[in-house]
Protein backbone atom coordinates (compact mmCIF):
# COMPACT_ATOMS: atom_id res chain seq x y z
CA UNK A 1 0.00 0.00 0.00
CA UNK A 2 1.25 3.43 -0.91
CA UNK A 3 1.57 5.66 2.50
CA UNK A 4 -0.79 7.75 3.45
CA UNK A 5 -0.32 11.68 2.93
CA UNK A 6 -3.05 12.65 4.96
CA UNK A 7 -0.62 14.37 7.32
CA UNK A 8 1.99 15.59 4.66
CA UNK A 9 1.32 19.55 4.31
CA UNK A 10 2.86 19.99 0.73
CA UNK A 11 3.52 23.37 -0.78
CA UNK A 12 1.51 24.45 -3.61
CA UNK A 13 4.33 23.85 -6.23
CA UNK A 14 4.58 20.25 -5.14
CA UNK A 15 1.22 20.06 -5.85
CA UNK A 16 0.68 21.64 -9.10
CA UNK A 17 3.69 18.92 -9.85
CA UNK A 18 2.01 16.41 -8.88
CA UNK A 19 -1.54 17.29 -10.39
CA UNK A 20 0.67 17.98 -13.54
CA UNK A 21 2.51 14.42 -13.60
CA UNK A 22 -1.06 13.37 -13.72
CA UNK A 23 -2.76 15.73 -16.22
CA UNK A 24 0.47 14.65 -18.42
CA UNK A 25 -0.74 10.58 -17.63
CA UNK A 26 -4.04 11.33 -18.46
CA UNK A 27 -3.25 13.45 -21.67
CA UNK A 28 -0.98 10.63 -23.15
CA UNK A 29 -3.38 7.76 -22.27
CA UNK A 30 -6.52 9.31 -23.75
CA UNK A 31 -4.11 10.53 -27.16
CA UNK A 32 -3.52 6.93 -27.75
CA UNK A 33 -6.88 5.39 -26.78
CA UNK A 34 -7.96 8.11 -29.75
CA UNK A 35 -5.19 6.53 -31.97
CA UNK A 36 -6.29 3.02 -31.29
CA UNK A 37 -9.79 3.83 -31.65
CA UNK A 38 -9.66 6.40 -34.44
CA UNK A 39 -7.55 3.54 -36.23
CA UNK A 40 -9.98 0.99 -35.32
CA UNK A 41 -12.83 3.40 -36.99
CA UNK A 42 -10.98 4.11 -39.89
CA UNK A 43 -10.20 0.42 -40.42
CA UNK A 44 -13.47 -0.43 -40.84
CA UNK A 45 -15.30 2.87 -42.40
CA UNK A 46 -12.91 1.86 -45.60
CA UNK A 47 -15.42 -1.00 -46.46
CA UNK A 48 -18.49 1.23 -45.95
CA UNK A 49 -20.15 2.39 -49.29
CA UNK A 50 -23.60 3.49 -50.22
CA UNK A 51 -24.93 0.16 -50.21
CA UNK A 52 -23.86 -0.97 -46.94
CA UNK A 53 -26.21 -1.35 -44.30
CA UNK A 54 -27.54 1.30 -42.12
CA UNK A 55 -27.12 -1.03 -39.31
CA UNK A 56 -23.25 -1.70 -40.04
CA UNK A 57 -22.72 2.25 -40.31
CA UNK A 58 -24.34 2.50 -36.87
CA UNK A 59 -22.92 -0.66 -35.04
CA UNK A 60 -19.36 0.66 -36.30
CA UNK A 61 -20.67 4.13 -35.04
CA UNK A 62 -22.14 3.00 -31.26
CA UNK A 63 -18.69 1.01 -30.92
CA UNK A 64 -16.94 4.29 -31.65
CA UNK A 65 -18.85 6.13 -29.13
CA UNK A 66 -18.68 3.04 -26.33
CA UNK A 67 -14.63 3.00 -26.73
CA UNK A 68 -14.26 7.05 -25.99
CA UNK A 69 -16.67 6.60 -23.41
CA UNK A 70 -14.57 3.64 -21.97
CA UNK A 71 -11.33 5.71 -22.09
CA UNK A 72 -12.79 8.11 -20.40
CA UNK A 73 -13.89 5.69 -17.51
CA UNK A 74 -10.50 4.66 -17.37
CA UNK A 75 -8.92 8.12 -17.42
CA UNK A 76 -11.09 8.80 -14.29
CA UNK A 77 -10.53 5.48 -12.60
CA UNK A 78 -6.28 6.08 -13.50
CA UNK A 79 -7.32 9.71 -11.15
CA UNK A 80 -9.06 8.04 -8.34
CA UNK A 81 -6.95 5.18 -7.61
CA UNK A 82 -3.87 6.79 -6.55
CA UNK A 83 -6.21 9.44 -4.76
CA UNK A 84 -7.72 6.97 -2.49
CA UNK A 85 -4.13 4.97 -2.05
CA UNK A 86 -2.64 7.68 -0.76
CA UNK A 87 -5.27 7.84 1.79
CA UNK A 88 -6.66 11.43 0.56
CA UNK A 89 -10.23 10.19 0.42
CA UNK A 90 -9.21 6.29 1.44
CA UNK A 91 -12.25 4.89 0.19
CA UNK A 92 -12.17 4.16 -3.12
CA UNK A 93 -15.77 4.53 -4.37
CA UNK A 94 -15.56 8.06 -2.68
CA UNK A 95 -12.28 8.63 -4.53
CA UNK A 96 -13.77 8.10 -7.73
CA UNK A 97 -16.84 9.93 -7.21
CA UNK A 98 -14.85 12.82 -6.78
CA UNK A 99 -12.93 12.48 -9.55
CA UNK A 100 -15.89 12.51 -11.19
CA UNK A 101 -17.66 15.39 -10.36
CA UNK A 102 -13.89 17.11 -10.92
CA UNK A 103 -13.07 15.63 -14.24
CA UNK A 104 -16.77 16.44 -15.65
CA UNK A 105 -16.01 20.12 -13.71
CA UNK A 106 -19.50 19.52 -12.13
CA UNK A 107 -17.58 19.71 -8.74
CA UNK A 108 -20.50 19.70 -6.58
CA UNK A 109 -20.10 16.74 -4.87
CA UNK A 110 -20.33 16.41 -0.90
CA UNK A 111 -16.55 14.47 -1.19
CA UNK A 112 -13.31 16.84 -1.05
CA UNK A 113 -10.03 16.68 -1.49
CA UNK A 114 -7.98 17.55 2.43
CA UNK A 115 -7.52 21.36 2.23
CA UNK A 116 -3.52 21.19 1.57
CA UNK A 117 -4.57 18.81 -1.40
CA UNK A 118 -7.34 20.62 -2.62
CA UNK A 119 -5.13 22.19 -5.83
CA UNK A 120 -5.62 18.42 -7.51
CA UNK A 121 -9.16 19.21 -7.70
CA UNK A 122 -9.09 22.03 -10.64
CA UNK A 123 -6.09 19.91 -12.45
CA UNK A 124 -8.45 16.93 -12.39
CA UNK A 125 -11.37 19.48 -14.25
CA UNK A 126 -8.04 21.01 -16.54
CA UNK A 127 -7.91 17.31 -17.80
CA UNK A 128 -11.28 16.54 -18.35
CA UNK A 129 -11.82 19.88 -20.09
CA UNK A 130 -8.63 18.81 -22.41
CA UNK A 131 -10.01 15.16 -22.68
CA UNK A 132 -13.47 16.00 -23.68
CA UNK A 133 -13.01 18.40 -26.49
CA UNK A 134 -10.48 16.17 -27.68
CA UNK A 135 -13.26 13.96 -27.82
CA UNK A 136 -15.14 16.05 -29.12
CA UNK A 137 -12.81 16.64 -32.15
CA UNK A 138 -12.96 12.85 -33.00
CA UNK A 139 -16.72 12.56 -32.80
CA UNK A 140 -16.49 15.90 -35.69
CA UNK A 141 -14.62 13.67 -37.60
CA UNK A 142 -16.72 10.47 -37.33
CA UNK A 143 -19.56 12.50 -37.90
CA UNK A 144 -18.12 14.65 -41.05
CA UNK A 145 -17.47 10.71 -42.45
CA UNK A 146 -21.48 9.99 -41.81
CA UNK A 147 -22.23 13.05 -43.68
CA UNK A 148 -20.18 12.02 -46.56
CA UNK A 149 -21.79 8.60 -46.58
CA UNK A 150 -25.67 10.23 -46.19
CA UNK A 151 -24.62 12.66 -49.29
CA UNK A 152 -23.49 9.42 -51.55
CA UNK A 153 -26.85 7.17 -50.37
CA UNK A 154 -28.62 10.18 -51.83
CA UNK A 155 -26.68 10.36 -54.98
CA UNK A 156 -27.46 6.99 -55.53
CA UNK A 157 -30.94 7.16 -54.64
CA UNK A 158 -31.55 10.08 -57.34
CA UNK A 159 -29.58 7.93 -59.75
CA UNK A 160 -32.13 4.98 -59.25
CA UNK A 161 -35.58 6.75 -58.34
CA UNK A 162 -37.38 6.84 -61.87
CA UNK A 163 -38.06 10.31 -63.30
CA UNK A 164 -41.36 11.36 -62.37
Amino acid sequence: MIPSIETAAPEPFVEIVVGMIGLIVIIFVHGACLRLINGNFNGRWVNVTSTTARWRANLILAVTIAALSLTHFAETLIWAFPISRTGMIPEMRDSYFFVLQSYTTLGAGDVALPEKWRLIGPIIAMSGLFTFSWTAGVLVSVMNEFGKLDRARANLEKRTDPPA
